[in-house]
């Protein structure tokens, strides 16, 4: 896996989970996150969070799961709400 790989799934996907990505390229979360956070320096990811109170309350679900990667080629940072539902044992759906 390398990092044009990395551009190429995003990209035909438009936005997906760190685990997602993970379980595509049979590889750690960790090391994903850290190739994810180049392309976010140059300006070409964004990251997010699945809804506004994960990570922050709950602390049930797993951190790849509701991270979620959208690919902003051509400056476009508005592609609206996550469309990704938290599991079904997150108190915050």
């Amino acid at each position: 896996m390398i990092l044009s790989d990395i551009r190429d799934y995003l990209k035909q996907r438009g936005q997906c989970t760190l685990s997602d990505i993970a379980l595509h390229f049979d590889t750690d979360a960790d090391a994903v996150r850290g190739m994810l956070d180049v392309w976010i320096r140059k300006g070409k990811v964004e990251k997010r969070l699945a809804t506004a109170a994960c990570g922050s309350s709950c602390q049930s679900c797993d951190p790849a799961t509701t991270e979620v990667y959208v690919w902003l080629e051509g400056g476009d940072t508005a592609r609206g709400d996550i469309d990704i539902s938290p599991p079904d044992y997150c108190g915050k759906h």
